[in-house]
Protein backbone atom coordinates (compact mmCIF):
# COMPACT_ATOMS: atom_id res chain seq x y z
CA UNK A 1 0.00 0.00 0.00
CA UNK A 2 0.97 4.02 -0.40
CA UNK A 3 2.21 5.13 2.45
CA UNK A 4 0.48 8.76 1.90
CA UNK A 5 2.44 10.35 5.63
CA UNK A 6 5.39 9.04 3.96
CA UNK A 7 4.96 10.85 0.32
CA UNK A 8 3.89 13.79 2.28
CA UNK A 9 6.60 14.24 4.55
CA UNK A 10 9.05 13.89 1.50
CA UNK A 11 7.23 16.33 -0.51
CA UNK A 12 7.76 18.93 2.99
CA UNK A 13 11.39 18.25 3.03
CA UNK A 14 11.87 19.18 -0.92
CA UNK A 15 12.76 22.79 -1.66
CA UNK A 16 10.45 25.29 -1.32
CA UNK A 17 11.44 26.15 -5.34
CA UNK A 18 10.73 22.49 -6.50
CA UNK A 19 7.51 22.78 -4.89
CA UNK A 20 6.58 26.02 -6.33
CA UNK A 21 7.43 24.94 -9.73
CA UNK A 22 5.29 22.33 -10.01
CA UNK A 23 2.01 24.93 -9.72
CA UNK A 24 3.87 27.05 -12.00
CA UNK A 25 4.15 24.05 -14.42
CA UNK A 26 0.50 22.99 -13.79
CA UNK A 27 -0.91 26.39 -14.97
CA UNK A 28 1.77 26.83 -17.94
CA UNK A 29 -0.02 23.02 -19.28
CA UNK A 30 -3.26 24.95 -18.92
CA UNK A 31 -2.53 27.69 -20.66
CA UNK A 32 -1.20 25.61 -23.63
CA UNK A 33 -4.91 23.47 -23.97
CA UNK A 34 -6.97 24.92 -26.89
CA UNK A 35 -9.98 25.02 -24.85
CA UNK A 36 -8.43 27.42 -22.53
CA UNK A 37 -7.74 29.72 -25.25
CA UNK A 38 -8.74 33.78 -24.32
CA UNK A 39 -9.74 32.36 -20.73
CA UNK A 40 -7.43 34.45 -18.95
CA UNK A 41 -7.04 38.24 -17.33
CA UNK A 42 -8.48 40.95 -19.90
CA UNK A 43 -7.46 44.43 -19.18
CA UNK A 44 -8.56 47.37 -21.89
CA UNK A 45 -11.21 45.03 -23.86
CA UNK A 46 -8.83 44.66 -27.26
CA UNK A 47 -9.44 42.01 -29.76
CA UNK A 48 -7.91 39.05 -29.01
CA UNK A 49 -4.30 38.21 -31.31
CA UNK A 50 -3.47 35.20 -33.06
CA UNK A 51 -1.93 32.81 -30.73
CA UNK A 52 1.85 33.21 -32.23
CA UNK A 53 5.44 32.55 -30.54
CA UNK A 54 5.16 35.40 -28.78
CA UNK A 55 2.22 34.00 -26.65
CA UNK A 56 4.87 30.98 -25.48
CA UNK A 57 6.96 33.88 -24.36
CA UNK A 58 4.24 35.37 -22.30
CA UNK A 59 3.04 32.12 -20.46
CA UNK A 60 6.98 30.97 -20.03
CA UNK A 61 7.70 34.23 -18.35
CA UNK A 62 4.27 34.03 -16.35
CA UNK A 63 4.31 30.34 -15.14
CA UNK A 64 7.81 29.68 -14.77
CA UNK A 65 8.35 32.56 -12.38
CA UNK A 66 6.36 31.35 -10.29
CA UNK A 67 8.89 28.95 -8.83
CA UNK A 68 10.45 31.42 -6.97
CA UNK A 69 7.40 32.95 -5.72
CA UNK A 70 8.54 32.89 -2.43
CA UNK A 71 12.22 31.98 -2.55
CA UNK A 72 12.40 35.49 -4.59
CA UNK A 73 9.68 37.65 -4.71
CA UNK A 74 10.23 40.30 -6.19
CA UNK A 75 12.16 38.48 -9.27
CA UNK A 76 8.85 36.68 -9.82
CA UNK A 77 6.64 39.81 -9.65
CA UNK A 78 9.17 41.35 -12.03
CA UNK A 79 8.90 38.42 -14.87
CA UNK A 80 5.12 38.07 -14.12
CA UNK A 81 4.63 41.48 -14.74
CA UNK A 82 6.73 41.61 -18.03
CA UNK A 83 4.30 38.51 -19.27
CA UNK A 84 1.25 39.96 -18.35
CA UNK A 85 2.04 43.24 -20.17
CA UNK A 86 3.02 41.06 -23.19
CA UNK A 87 0.08 39.18 -23.06
CA UNK A 88 -1.91 42.30 -22.71
CA UNK A 89 -0.36 44.31 -25.36
CA UNK A 90 -0.77 41.21 -27.99
CA UNK A 91 -4.04 40.54 -26.35
CA UNK A 92 -3.59 36.66 -25.77
CA UNK A 93 -5.70 36.91 -23.04
CA UNK A 94 -3.83 33.11 -21.78
CA UNK A 95 -4.60 31.37 -19.16
CA UNK A 96 -1.29 32.16 -17.63
CA UNK A 97 -2.38 35.62 -17.36
CA UNK A 98 -3.99 34.96 -14.06
CA UNK A 99 -1.07 34.64 -12.38
CA UNK A 100 -0.64 38.01 -12.00
CA UNK A 101 -2.53 38.01 -8.66
CA UNK A 102 -0.68 35.02 -6.88
CA UNK A 103 2.78 36.48 -7.77
CA UNK A 104 1.05 40.00 -6.50
CA UNK A 105 0.45 37.85 -3.10
CA UNK A 106 3.51 36.28 -2.86
CA UNK A 107 4.89 39.29 -2.88
CA UNK A 108 3.44 41.26 -0.54
CA UNK A 109 3.33 38.07 2.05
CA UNK A 110 7.03 37.19 1.42
CA UNK A 111 8.67 40.60 0.41
CA UNK A 112 11.73 42.18 2.71
CA UNK A 113 12.94 44.76 1.07
CA UNK A 114 11.59 48.10 -0.49
CA UNK A 115 7.80 47.03 -0.01
CA UNK A 116 6.72 50.70 -0.70
CA UNK A 117 9.23 51.53 -3.90
CA UNK A 118 7.57 48.20 -5.31
CA UNK A 119 3.93 49.56 -4.88
CA UNK A 120 4.57 53.17 -6.37
CA UNK A 121 6.72 51.50 -9.76
CA UNK A 122 3.67 48.73 -10.21
CA UNK A 123 1.43 51.65 -9.70
CA UNK A 124 3.06 53.28 -12.18
CA UNK A 125 4.03 50.44 -14.74
CA UNK A 126 -0.08 49.87 -14.50
CA UNK A 127 -0.84 53.55 -15.31
CA UNK A 128 1.51 53.79 -18.39
CA UNK A 129 -0.32 50.40 -19.50
CA UNK A 130 -3.25 51.54 -19.59
CA UNK A 131 -2.43 54.65 -21.48
CA UNK A 132 -0.58 52.05 -23.85
CA UNK A 133 -3.80 49.87 -24.15
CA UNK A 134 -5.86 52.82 -24.83
CA UNK A 135 -3.55 54.28 -27.68
CA UNK A 136 -3.68 50.67 -29.23
CA UNK A 137 -7.81 50.71 -29.41
CA UNK A 138 -8.66 49.34 -26.16
CA UNK A 139 -12.28 50.36 -25.30
CA UNK A 140 -12.06 49.98 -21.63
CA UNK A 141 -13.33 52.70 -19.71
CA UNK A 142 -11.97 54.59 -16.75
CA UNK A 143 -13.90 52.77 -14.35
CA UNK A 144 -12.76 49.67 -15.70
CA UNK A 145 -9.31 50.20 -15.29
CA UNK A 146 -10.02 51.60 -11.66
CA UNK A 147 -11.64 47.96 -10.70
CA UNK A 148 -8.94 45.81 -11.98
CA UNK A 149 -6.14 48.13 -10.14
CA UNK A 150 -8.49 46.92 -7.02
CA UNK A 151 -8.85 44.10 -7.51
CA UNK A 152 -4.81 44.20 -8.00
CA UNK A 153 -4.75 45.83 -4.76
CA UNK A 154 -6.73 43.25 -2.54
CA UNK A 155 -4.40 40.43 -4.13
CA UNK A 156 -1.25 43.05 -2.37
CA UNK A 157 -2.92 43.70 0.75
CA UNK A 158 -4.17 39.80 1.02
CA UNK A 159 -0.06 38.97 1.16
CA UNK A 160 0.32 41.91 3.45
CA UNK A 161 -2.25 40.49 5.82
CA UNK A 162 -0.59 37.10 5.92
CA UNK A 163 2.86 38.58 6.00
CA UNK A 164 1.60 40.19 9.52
CA UNK A 165 -0.51 37.83 10.45
CA UNK A 166 2.80 35.48 10.56
CA UNK A 167 4.72 38.10 12.22
CA UNK A 168 2.27 37.99 15.02
CA UNK A 169 2.43 34.63 15.45
CA UNK A 170 5.77 34.52 15.45
CA UNK A 171 5.97 37.07 18.12
CA UNK A 172 3.18 35.33 20.56
CA UNK A 173 5.42 32.16 20.18
CA UNK A 174 8.62 34.16 21.06
CA UNK A 175 6.91 35.51 24.00
CA UNK A 176 5.86 32.17 25.11
CA UNK A 177 9.03 30.51 24.50
CA UNK A 178 10.44 33.48 27.14
CA UNK A 179 7.63 33.28 29.32
CA UNK A 180 7.87 29.88 29.44
CA UNK A 181 11.94 29.73 30.13
CA UNK A 182 11.46 32.61 32.77
CA UNK A 183 8.93 30.53 34.54
CA UNK A 184 11.61 27.66 34.73
CA UNK A 185 14.29 29.88 35.68
CA UNK A 186 12.18 30.91 38.60
CA UNK A 187 11.47 27.35 39.61
CA UNK A 188 14.99 25.93 39.25
CA UNK A 189 15.89 29.20 41.27
CA UNK A 190 13.33 28.05 44.25
CA UNK A 191 14.25 24.39 44.16
CA UNK A 192 18.04 25.62 44.43
CA UNK A 193 17.17 27.58 47.04
CA UNK A 194 14.94 24.91 49.04
CA UNK A 195 17.56 22.54 48.71
CA UNK A 196 20.50 24.38 49.08
CA UNK A 197 19.56 26.76 51.97
CA UNK A 198 18.46 24.08 53.98
CA UNK A 199 21.28 21.66 54.17
CA UNK A 200 23.67 24.50 54.22
CA UNK A 201 22.27 26.14 56.93
CA UNK A 202 22.07 22.96 59.01
CA UNK A 203 25.42 22.54 57.87
CA UNK A 204 26.65 25.98 59.52
CA UNK A 205 24.77 25.54 62.72
CA UNK A 206 26.27 22.21 63.48
CA UNK A 207 29.48 23.53 62.43
CA UNK A 208 28.95 26.44 64.94
CA UNK A 209 27.83 24.29 67.61
CA UNK A 210 30.73 21.93 67.68
CA UNK A 211 33.30 24.85 67.97
CA UNK A 212 31.84 24.58 72.03
CA UNK A 213 32.14 20.68 72.07
CA UNK A 214 36.13 20.80 72.23
CA UNK A 215 36.43 19.65 75.77
CA UNK A 216 34.18 16.81 75.13
CA UNK A 217 35.09 14.55 72.30
CA UNK A 218 32.54 11.95 71.86
CA UNK A 219 30.06 15.01 72.00
CA UNK A 220 32.19 16.46 69.12
CA UNK A 221 32.69 13.24 66.81
CA UNK A 222 28.92 13.11 66.82
CA UNK A 223 28.30 16.76 65.99
CA UNK A 224 31.07 16.15 62.90
CA UNK A 225 29.44 13.41 61.88
CA UNK A 226 26.41 14.75 61.45
CA UNK A 227 28.00 17.66 59.59
CA UNK A 228 29.10 15.20 57.09
CA UNK A 229 26.05 13.22 56.96
CA UNK A 230 24.42 16.99 55.66
CA UNK A 231 26.64 17.79 53.60
CA UNK A 232 26.06 14.22 51.85
CA UNK A 233 22.49 14.52 51.62
CA UNK A 234 23.38 17.93 50.39
CA UNK A 235 25.34 16.62 47.22
CA UNK A 236 23.03 13.69 46.67
CA UNK A 237 20.04 16.43 46.63
CA UNK A 238 21.58 18.61 44.11
CA UNK A 239 22.56 15.33 42.29
CA UNK A 240 18.84 14.75 42.07
CA UNK A 241 17.96 18.14 40.81
CA UNK A 242 20.66 17.99 37.97
CA UNK A 243 18.42 14.91 36.38
CA UNK A 244 15.40 15.92 36.76
CA UNK A 245 17.24 18.71 34.61
CA UNK A 246 17.84 16.24 31.91
CA UNK A 247 15.33 16.62 29.41
CA UNK A 248 14.76 12.78 28.88
CA UNK A 249 13.95 12.57 32.48
CA UNK A 250 11.07 12.35 34.16
CA UNK A 251 10.57 15.23 36.49
CA UNK A 252 7.75 14.18 38.89
CA UNK A 253 10.14 10.96 40.29
CA UNK A 254 11.74 11.31 43.03
CA UNK A 255 9.83 15.01 44.11
CA UNK A 256 9.57 15.08 47.92
CA UNK A 257 6.56 14.86 49.33
CA UNK A 258 5.30 15.44 52.81
CA UNK A 259 5.16 12.11 53.67
CA UNK A 260 8.79 12.21 54.05
CA UNK A 261 8.31 14.94 56.50
CA UNK A 262 9.55 12.83 59.24
CA UNK A 263 13.18 12.27 57.93
CA UNK A 264 13.02 16.60 57.47
CA UNK A 265 12.02 17.32 60.80
CA UNK A 266 14.68 14.16 62.34
CA UNK A 267 17.53 16.13 60.15
CA UNK A 268 16.96 19.32 61.95
CA UNK A 269 16.46 17.54 65.28
CA UNK A 270 20.04 16.00 65.11
CA UNK A 271 21.16 20.04 64.00
CA UNK A 272 20.39 20.86 67.55
CA UNK A 273 17.09 21.89 67.17
CA UNK A 274 14.04 20.75 69.72
CA UNK A 275 11.44 19.81 67.55
CA UNK A 276 7.92 18.43 68.14
CA UNK A 277 5.87 16.84 65.42
CA UNK A 278 2.28 15.73 64.94
CA UNK A 279 0.43 14.62 61.71
CA UNK A 280 -3.60 14.10 61.79
CA UNK A 281 -5.14 11.87 58.77
CA UNK A 282 -2.99 10.58 55.53
CA UNK A 283 -2.04 12.39 52.15
CA UNK A 284 -5.37 11.38 49.35
CA UNK A 285 -3.81 9.20 46.61
CA UNK A 286 -4.49 12.39 44.47
CA UNK A 287 -2.93 14.99 46.30
CA UNK A 288 0.05 14.87 44.17
CA UNK A 289 1.43 18.98 43.79
CA UNK A 290 0.05 19.79 47.24
CA UNK A 291 2.09 17.24 49.02
CA UNK A 292 5.48 18.51 47.45
CA UNK A 293 4.35 22.10 48.39
CA UNK A 294 3.70 21.07 51.76
CA UNK A 295 7.26 19.37 52.21
CA UNK A 296 8.55 23.04 50.74
CA UNK A 297 6.55 25.16 53.41
CA UNK A 298 7.84 22.93 56.33
CA UNK A 299 11.47 22.90 54.77
CA UNK A 300 11.74 26.69 54.39
CA UNK A 301 10.58 27.06 57.60
CA UNK A 302 13.54 24.60 59.55
CA UNK A 303 15.49 26.14 57.36
CA UNK A 304 14.40 29.90 59.10
CA UNK A 305 13.91 28.10 62.38
CA UNK A 306 18.15 27.05 62.45
CA UNK A 307 18.97 30.55 61.37
CA UNK A 308 17.16 32.75 63.07
CA UNK A 309 15.72 31.08 66.54
CA UNK A 310 18.33 28.38 67.03
CA UNK A 311 17.61 25.79 70.29
CA UNK A 312 14.53 27.57 70.36
CA UNK A 313 11.25 24.58 70.72
CA UNK A 314 9.81 24.40 67.09
CA UNK A 315 6.69 22.88 66.75
CA UNK A 316 5.44 20.91 63.42
CA UNK A 317 1.80 20.15 62.93
CA UNK A 318 0.16 18.42 59.85
CA UNK A 319 -3.15 17.59 59.26
CA UNK A 320 -4.52 15.84 55.87
CA UNK A 321 -8.22 16.42 55.16
CA UNK A 322 -10.23 15.07 52.14
CA UNK A 323 -9.85 18.43 50.09
CA UNK A 324 -6.30 20.18 51.67
CA UNK A 325 -3.26 20.15 53.29
CA UNK A 326 -3.37 22.53 56.47
CA UNK A 327 0.39 23.08 57.74
CA UNK A 328 1.91 25.05 60.62
CA UNK A 329 5.52 25.46 62.22
CA UNK A 330 6.17 27.89 65.03
CA UNK A 331 8.97 29.13 67.20
CA UNK A 332 8.13 30.57 70.75
CA UNK A 333 11.35 32.15 70.51
CA UNK A 334 13.25 31.52 72.97
CA UNK A 335 16.78 30.22 70.90
CA UNK A 336 19.37 32.50 69.57
CA UNK A 337 19.98 33.93 65.69
CA UNK A 338 23.16 31.46 64.32
CA UNK A 339 25.91 32.23 62.54
CA UNK A 340 24.39 31.10 59.21
CA UNK A 341 23.77 33.23 56.01
CA UNK A 342 21.47 36.10 56.06
CA UNK A 343 18.43 35.66 53.93
CA UNK A 344 17.64 37.53 50.84
CA UNK A 345 13.18 36.95 51.99
CA UNK A 346 13.29 34.81 48.71
CA UNK A 347 12.59 31.49 50.47
CA UNK A 348 9.01 33.05 51.92
CA UNK A 349 7.74 34.82 49.09
CA UNK A 350 8.39 31.59 46.59
CA UNK A 351 6.30 30.04 49.20
CA UNK A 352 3.57 32.17 48.84
CA UNK A 353 3.78 32.07 44.97
CA UNK A 354 3.50 27.98 45.30
CA UNK A 355 0.46 28.19 47.57
CA UNK A 356 -1.03 30.98 45.63
CA UNK A 357 -0.66 28.94 42.64
CA UNK A 358 -2.89 26.01 44.03
CA UNK A 359 -5.09 28.25 45.49
CA UNK A 360 -4.23 28.16 48.71
CA UNK A 361 -3.60 30.49 51.43
CA UNK A 362 -0.04 31.13 52.97
CA UNK A 363 0.90 33.87 56.00
CA UNK A 364 4.08 34.02 58.09
CA UNK A 365 4.86 36.32 60.70
CA UNK A 366 5.65 37.24 64.76
CA UNK A 367 3.47 35.77 66.98
CA UNK A 368 2.02 37.44 70.30
CA UNK A 369 4.81 36.83 72.93
CA UNK A 370 7.67 35.95 70.78
CA UNK A 371 8.61 33.84 68.09
CA UNK A 372 7.47 33.12 64.84
CA UNK A 373 4.65 30.91 63.08
CA UNK A 374 4.24 29.93 59.23
CA UNK A 375 0.65 28.19 58.12
CA UNK A 376 -0.39 27.16 54.83
CA UNK A 377 -4.06 26.01 53.63
CA UNK A 378 -2.85 23.85 50.67
CA UNK A 379 -6.01 22.61 48.39
CA UNK A 380 -5.39 19.17 47.64
CA UNK A 381 -6.83 16.46 45.65
CA UNK A 382 -9.56 16.68 42.74
CA UNK A 383 -12.22 19.37 43.04
CA UNK A 384 -16.03 18.31 43.80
Amino acid sequence: MIDLRRIMELWRRCDVVIRDSVFGLLVAVASLLPALHGKGTQVGDLPMGPFDGLALVAIALQCLALAVRRRWPAMCLVLVSLGFVLDQVRAYHVFASNAMPIALISAGAHLERYRRVTVVVLSMAYVALALVLDRLGGTERAEGYVAFYLALTLAWGTGAWLRSSRAAEAERRRHAAEATRAAERTRIARELHDVVTHHVTAMVVQAEAARYLTAAPDRLDAALGTVTDTGRRAISDLRHMLDLLKADHDSEVGVPSAGELGTLVEQTRQAGQPMEFTEEGSAAESAGSAEFVAYRVVQEALTNALKYAYGSRTVVAVRYGEKEIGVEVSTDGSGSRTGSPGGSGRGLAGLRERVNALGGEFSAGRRTGGGFVVRARIPAGRPS
